[in-house]
């Protein structure tokens, strides 16, 4: 069992849902992205979802988009990311899902990349832009190796498109609450409610609830629908704003507690 399986359970065991929450990965730089994560850990966040910057974000809002091109400009890659994730493990073991596109896991090489994913502590893999019919061409070294292939189901998805992605989908389900791209718009309650339903007449997998979830009381709102909330623009948006800030560690942490007393 992995550590994300492991956490669900636990969390399902105590009726509490999960926190996940988004990071892009050298945004200001990956020595703060580091601090981030294990700040997050610290901060009661369940799962960190760690965003591999990428040039053409396409399914990431403005805010996501620039803070990629601001870990791009500073040196941000895949394997520096990865050598980053390997630091971590030394101090915390939080599950981490890497986050991403598609190109520059390609361009790593599917097969070496699933052996330093898996080496650096890499719990899970959420490629945005590899759909089920294309998926197997990395599954086949990732799953092998025990990561979880987490992915993404929209307001738009039909059923029948539903039990294909589940098909090739473990770890858990990440509900887009908006048709869109990351936080640009709020979701709808009741909109929400009605698609988890259906996800969950279709999968056991837990599903959590990101790409427009931006306030403790959104959270609070939604939680309760699902089994977690991603927090994403919120959190790279209060980086961004605050880099010169000397509590700046504080000051995210301090929210994430907020969203995670708010869900609980």
């Amino acid at each position: 069992m992995g550590r994300i399986e492991e956490k669900f359970n636990e969390l399902k065991a105590t009726g509490k849902k999960a926190l996940v929450v988004y990071l892009t990965a050298g945004d200001p730089d990956l020595e703060k992205t580091r601090e981030f994560v294990l700040a997050m850990d610290r901060a009661g966040v369940d799962i960190c979802e760690i965003g591999v910057p990428f040039s053409d974000p396409t399914a990431d809002g403005p805010i996501i988009q620039a803070a990629s091109q601001r870990a791009l400009k500073g040196g941000a890659n895949l394997r520096k990311i990865l050598k980053m994730i390997k630091k971590i493990r030394n101090i915390s073991q939080i599950p981490i899902v890497l986050f991403g596109y598609y190109n520059p896991i390609y361009s790593y090489g599917n097969r070496k990349f699933a052996a330093a994913a898996r080496d650096a502590g890499v719990d899970g893999i959420l490629v945005v832009d590899l759909p089920p019919e294309e998926s197997e061409e990395l599954k086949i070294y990732t799953d092998p190796l025990g990561m979880d292939f987490i992915s993404l189901i929209a307001p738009t998805t039909s059923n029948a498109r539903i039990e294909e992605i589940v098909n090739n989908a473990s770890g858990f389900l990440y509900y887009i609450s908006i048709t869109g791209v990351t936080g640009t718009a709020k979701p709808s309650v009741e909109n929400v409610k009605a698609d988890i339903k259906r996800i969950r007449r279709l999968s056991n997998l837990p599903v959590v609830v990101g790409f427009g979830i931006t306030s403790p009381e959104q959270a609070g709102q939604i939680a309760p629908l699902a089994d977690g909330v991603v927090i994403g623009s919120a959190i790279v948006k209060m980086i961004e704003k605050n880099s010169s800030e000397k509590n700046l560690l504080q000051i995210v942490s301090s929210f994430a507690m907020e969203v995670k007393k708010a869900i609980s």
